[in-house]
């Protein structure tokens, strides 16, 4: 069963190499995307036996992944491995990945560093941001992964259709896992080690953090209206519920009513509400949709059958003649 190890790599120079060699031990091809490096990444990774795709700029790992897996539909590999190019990643540690899907058991397969309680290494602000961005990232697939932003994970080749590849930045990961959970993908986690004394990403962590959230809440918006505005609807409208018994309270005691916090209290009980409804209205119409598209599944699939069964009836019926 050929592998394929996708790196896609960002003026990696230093580590590339080493990274490259260590994996070649593991799969049949190591395909290294250069996303517009400025640096020798490029060079470095043909020394050391790399098929190298190059970016005339760069455009972000969603579209440097985009470009692998487009090169692999085309080059027979039955199972694709994608990792980090800085040397974070343990080689050793593809093995673990592609084991699943070798025997049949997931369709993808998530490289975790914090199954089972691990994790400790991890600096404290990066663990923070991490829990928000899996929380979110969790609501959005209705998945329990327990490290939603590792770029170490292995896939089937079947589930190549599956990805939009929409993401051209580091969101690639959530958007990932969301796609796979729309399309029904069985995904497994296995636990991999990390390393925090090389250098890690290039882009800061705060921003990083900041665009992936920011894409998946975009996702949410369509894929869990009820949570991106009938939950905080509620919020809305409950605190000006309250705030409007208070204020009348008062008001029945002999308190006069202010301007700004009785206008306060009607907007966000005008706000909550139609968020609220806003919430269920489209949560009907994605459940309607997602009806629609199941129903012509199993249309396309009793055509099939039954075209099938007409051709073996006619193929039966000419031996018999």
């Amino acid at each position: 069963m050929k592998i394929t190890a996708i790196l896609p790599a960002y003026n990696e120079e230093v580590s590339i190499g080493s990274v490259v060699l260590h994996a070649m031990q593991h799969v049949d091809e190591v395909l290294v995307i250069d996303d517009g490096s400025t640096d020798r990444t490029a060079e470095v990774a043909k020394l050391a036996g790399a098929q190298v795709i190059r970016h005339p700029k760069n455009m972000g790992k969603g579209m440097a992944l985009k470009t692998g897996f487009e090169c692999v539909e085309r080059n027979g590999a039955k199972v694709i491995v994608t990792m980090d190019s800085d040397g974070q990643h343990d080689p050793e540690d593809i093995q673990k990945l592609t084991a699943p899907i070798i025997k049949g058991e997931a369709d993808i397969v998530n490289g975790s560093r914090y199954i089972g309680g691990n994790g400790k290494n991890t600096p404290i602000y990066r663990r923070i941001g991490q829990n928000l961005l899996d929380s979110a990232t969790n609501i959005n697939c209705g998945l329990h992964i327990t490290d939603t932003q590792s770029g170490f994970r292995a896939f089937a080749r079947h589930t190549l259709p599956a990805f939009r590849f929409e993401s051209k930045g580091l969101a690639i990961e959530s958007e990932m896992l969301s796609d796979a959970a729309k399309a029904g993908l069985t995904i497994k986690e296995v636990e991999i080690g990390v390393r925090y004394d090389v250098d890690g990403s290039s882009e800061n962590p705060v921003s990083h953090g900041f665009k992936v959230m920011t894409q998946v809440l975009h996702d949410m918006e369509l894929n869990r209206p009820l949570y991106y505005f009938t939950v905080p609807g509620l919020v809305f409208a409950t605190t000006g519920i309250f705030l409007g018994l208070s204020f009348l309270r008062d008001f029945y005691n002999g308190g006069s009513l202010s301007v700004g916090p009785t206008m306060l209290m009607i907007m966000l009980t005008l706000i909550g509400s139609f968020m609220v409804f806003t919430g269920i209205i489209l949560h009907s119409m994605s459940r309607l949709i997602n009806e629609g598209k199941n129903v012509k599944k199993a249309d396309k699939k009793t055509f099939q059958v039954s075209h099938a069964i007409k051709k073996v009836k006619s193929n039966v019926g000419r031996e018999s003649s």
